[in-house]
């Protein structure tokens, strides 16, 4: 991916709340949302050039809008209600600018924030944008910036200034330079590939063509490699083997790390990226090993007891646990022991089948699917397993229950992403934790499987 600028803006006007709490606590926006004001941006060029690069401002925008709006953290003050036209009014404040905006146009709004931004095309075809958030009660400035790339990175350009406004609001950053990595159909046929998109569903990229059964993938703990099994055939016995490989999304190189007879699946790195738990068969009954990525064993994790299935093994952030569903009590629950596979405890017992565990970014929670009732919602609790809570709960259109499963957190914890198939297909999703707020991502008749939602990209 090509690379963009961001230059801080050189301005008087500091931070006038630094010593002050945060503009949001992280929570707020359950009982109130901040109102925002967000003109369209303007284009500092010539008017003929404004309208030529239209589409890029509107897109922009757009980018903008939507991440901010997924935020959960503000509504929109409508553009009918704003008291001074955008279009005429600069960056900056009266007086200091003399055709600058008046906060006094923003307070009779009830806005707690404003959006100032202009951008350019220059003649390398590279995009400029300038752009600044200000507080409006205490008609100060926030932070500005510019953000410079070429046309390739006007997506990328937006939503890094999305992140900036939750950082400099919160103190956390936003998701919204984070991909999700799956396995799907849409490919056509009864095959299913590896994906990657955008969090908001845009910019899809095929990354195999095995012509078979790709599933499961994981990313590693710097997005740059992702890890997956697919069912490739053995010229030996030309039979076709679950193999587990890796792949460089910088090299776009593949490898195939584990190709023993059996199954070679459920990948999860350590949080260090130089190891692999995953699940291996070979011909025998289903246990969690560790390997290394040259795809040599470092050692078994897991050894039944009896004819147990231990699958889906996820690694806690510290990399001291690891979270994964087995049959030993007799239904697939989720069990949690140390690294090495000592002190396994078992931390759910309610439902019939849960499976899935994924932990959230801090360690403290753990999502996981479970079926009670003949479908699979989503739930999450404690890593202790104490304090279950549902998140999904949605139906098909004949008004049977949809099953929702395969759940994934978000970078900064505060979504999780997962299939359901009320439409009729598996469609992607993510809502809030707590499941107030839910957001369709894939939009088509295809199927999606196992997402799995990146760390912070650059």
């Amino acid at each position: 991916m090509k690379a963009f600028l961001i230059t801080l803006l050189v301005v008087l006007t500091t931070n006038v709340f630094a010593d002050e709490q945060l503009y949001i606590k992280i929570g707020d926006a359950k009982t109130k949302k901040s109102l925002l004001g967000f003109p369209q941006l303007n284009y500092s060029g010539s008017p003929a050039q404004a309208t030529k690069n239209f589409s890029i401002g509107a897109e922009m925008y757009n980018v903008i809008q939507n991440d901010l709006d997924v935020s959960g953290y503000f509504q929109f003050i409508a553009s009918s209600a704003f008291l001074e036209d955008g279009k005429k009014t600069g960056l900056k404040p009266h007086p200091g600018e003399a055709n600058g905006f008046k906060f006094d146009n923003w307070k009779p709004l009830s806005a707690d924030f404003l959006i100032k931004g202009e951008f350019l095309v220059d003649k390398d075809d590279q995009i400029e944008l300038e752009i600044y958030l200000y507080h409006v009660p205490k008609s100060g400035l926030v932070f500005g910036k510019k953000y410079r790339g070429p046309k390739s990175t006007l997506r990328k350009i937006a939503h890094t200034f999305a992140n900036d406004v939750l950082k400099n609001l919160t103190d956390k950053s936003g998701p919204f330079n984070s991909k999700f990595v799956f396995s799907s159909d849409r490919g056509g046929g009864k095959f299913r590939e590896i994906y990657t998109m955008d969090w908001d569903g845009v910019e899809i990229e095929k990354l195999t063509n095995h012509n078979s059964i790709a599933l499961s993938p994981a990313w590693s703990p710097d997005a740059k490699k992702i890890a997956y099994t697919a069912y490739v055939q053995k010229k030996s016995t030309k039979m076709r083997n679950a193999d587990l490989f890796l792949f460089d999304l910088e090299k776009s190189k593949r490898t195939n790390l584990s190709y023993r007879t059996g199954i070679n699946s459920g990948a999860a790195f350590t949080p260090n990226g130089s190891s692999i738990l995953l699940t291996i068969s070979q011909g025998v009954t289903p246990n969690i090993f560790k390997i290394n990525l040259d795809g040599e064993i470092q050692g078994k994790i897991t050894n039944g007891p009896g004819n147990a299935l231990n699958v889906e093994p996820a690694v806690s952030p510290d990399g001291r646990k690891v979270a994964f569903s087995s049959d030993r009590s007799g239904k697939p629950m989720i069990y949690v022991m140390d690294i090495d596979g000592s002190n396994v405890t078992r931390i759910t017992f309610g439902g019939v089948f849960n499976s899935a565990p994924a932990w959230s970014p801090d360690g403290k929670r753990i999502a996981f699917a479970g079926q009670d009732a003949g479908n699979f919602d989503i739930f999450v609790m404690d890593s202790s397993g104490q304090n279950i809570t549902r998140v999904t709960s949605a139906k098909k259109a004949n008004g049977k229950a949809a099953d929702n499963e395969d759940p994934h957190f978000s970078p900064d914890g505060r979504f999780i992403v997962y299939t359901s198939n009320r439409t009729g297909k598996n469609q992607i999703y993510f809502s809030t934790v707590d499941g107030s707020e839910e957001r369709r991502v894939t939009q088509d008749s295809h199927n999606y499987y196992k997402p799995k939602w990146s760390t912070f990209l650059d």
